[in-house]
């Protein structure tokens, strides 16, 4: 079985975990909802649109849905924190 190669410093960065600083933020752009993290360097975007045609050919949510899901992602990091304290006091 084939395994993959990595040099020296790409194999340190995936062994390395990632970590984005909380708390994470929303930036409101024209189509999309950007979520940032303490840094200001972005985690994910959540595209919508207005016209509803337009959401039928691409399959973008209304801003309502999207600005919901960005504040779901935005959540993430004091869920985590919530369910590692549940699993300490356990």
């Amino acid at each position: 079985m084939l395994q993959p190669h990595f040099g020296g410093t790409s194999r340190r960065m995936i062994e390395q975990a990632r970590r984005f600083s909380a708390p994470w933020r929303i930036i409101e752009l024209e189509e999309a909802f950007r979520i940032e993290d303490a840094a200001s360097a972005p985690l994910a975007y959540v595209y919508f649109s207005d016209d509803t045609e337009r959401r039928a050919i691409t399959g973008y949510m209304s801003r309502e849905e999207a600005q919901r899901i960005a504040a779901n992602i935005a959540a993430l990091p004091d869920l985590r924190a919530a369910l590692r304290e549940k699993d300490e006091a356990a």
